[in-house]
Parts: structure tokens; sequence; C-alpha cells
């Protein structure tokens, strides 16, 4: 009996002896991987990259403008394009000759300048666009690049051997915004119906004021498991940037 109490015990000691030596996982780093004057990208996670970009405007001055690129297996997606032609030119060139993706799509979340202004550069480098119809629809009004390929109320791609989703939760900043997702590394792109920590409403003039809290309801319900939140204008963060926005266009 004290043998085997002995062999228990040493075995038990041997078992904690190389879980305390096995490494801890260290939680990913953000860097900066470009930078120029009009395009800044900033590894946010193993597979995921936000870019920011500028639009200059009347009312806000020069305004930054995030997108999202993901990648797995030597292929890439992006969420919104760069605000002009020639960030978005420099963006394709980084990731071809950087990363060595291909990008298998691009997709504008609303019909805004500063989601896909640039979006004639990627045509013109056969990069396939998919869009919300009412994207589409909103796009060809305003005389702006027309995305191709249209979708109902949410879009899944394969991106190498992982999903990434699209999808249409409400109205919020415009009436055809919708929220991107990439659930391998549970990072969520909100466009501009997510604000950074400590932002302002912004622009409202195509937005639905009155339901904007509720879409970040159904945002925060359908994506449980988000740990980055990029946002389409400042900083990136977790869910609270959710919880900021929701607070930010409730009825008070």
């Amino acid at each position: 009996m004290k043998i085997v109490v002995k062999s228990l015990l040493l075995l038990l000691i041997v078992v904690i002896s190389i879980g305390c030596n096995i490494p801890k996982k260290e939680s990913f780093k953000p860097k900066e991987v470009y930078k120029s004057e009009d395009l800044t990208i900033i590894q946010t996670s193993e597979n995921a990259y936000q870019h920011t970009s500028y639009l200059q405007t009347n009312d806000f001055g020069k305004v930054p403008c995030n997108g999202l690129i993901v990648r797995n297996n030597n292929e890439t997606a992006i969420f919104d394009t760069p605000t002009n032609d020639t960030s978005a030119v420099a963006l394709i060139n980084w990731i071809k000759n950087v990363l060595h993706c291909k990008i298998i799509a691009v997709i504008p979340t609303h019909f805004h300048d500063d989601c896909l202004g640039g979006l004639n550069a990627f045509h013109k480098n056969n990069i396939p666009s998919y869009a919300y119809f009412k994207t589409i629809a909103f796009a060809k009004e305003n005389n702006f690049a027309i995305p191709q390929n249209s979708f109902l109320d949410s879009l899944s791609l394969k991106v190498g051997d992982e999903k990434i989703t699209a999808k249409f939760l409400g109205e919020g900043h415009t009436k055809d915004n919708v929220v991107g997702y990439f659930p391998s590394e549970n990072i969520m792109f909100g466009g501009c119906l997510i604000k950074e920590l400590g932002a302002t409403k912004g622009y409202l003039g195509d937005a639905n004021v009155a339901a904007w809290s509720n879409t970040v309801e159904k945002v925060k319900n359908a994506y449980p498991n988000v740990k980055n939140v990029i946002p389409g204008h400042g900083n990136y963060g977790d869910k609270k940037l959710l919880d900021y926005t929701i607070n930010l266009f409730k009825n008070k």
C-alpha cells in the first residue's frame, strides 16, 4: 500500500513539474507593419490587420478611416477599401509583395467613400467585390463605384480554410451598414456602425439614429465571443465599444 501511495505521489509531482514547464502562449502584441503618408497598417492579431487611410471632409477635417484584412493559407479578404485608388493600390501591393497572399474578396460595409472610395483599384486588379444589395443600390444612386456581387442579409466566404461573414443586422449609421466577422480569431469589423471609445455621434446625414442602439444590441447578441472590435474610425478595442455605442445613441 505504501509503495502504491509513493508511486502516486511521484506521478503527481512529475505531472505538476511538466505542467509548470510548458510555456504559456503569450497574448499577441499589436504592431505597425506599414506606414506612409496616406496609409497605415497595424497587425492586430496573428491573421488580422487594420488598414487606415484618410478622407478630407468639410465638417470633420482629415478623418482616419479603418478597414480590416484577414488571412488564412495565403489568401486574404478585405472589409472596406481605403478611401481612394492610390491608397488602395498601396494596400493591394503590400498584400501581394509582403504577405504574399491572394486577395479573394473586398467587402464594402456601406456606400460611403470611406468604404468604397478605392473600389475601382480592386476591380482593375481583378479582385471581386461583394456588398449588401442596398449598398449597391445606394452606390448607383450616388454615381459611386459599384460593387460587383450582391447578397441579401448575409454573406459567407472561405478565406483559405477559414470562414468570414458579413451580415446586415439593422439600420444605424446608414440604412445599409453591415458587420464583418472573422470567427477563427473572434474579430469584428463594425465599420461606421460602431464607435471608438470617447467618440461623438459623427456624421448623421444618412443615419437612422432611433434604430442605432437596438441594431448594436443585435450585433452584441449575434457575436457573444467577440474579442477584438475594429470601428470605422479611431482606435480598436474589445466589446466595450459595442456598449459605448449602444449608450451613445440610447434615447435619454
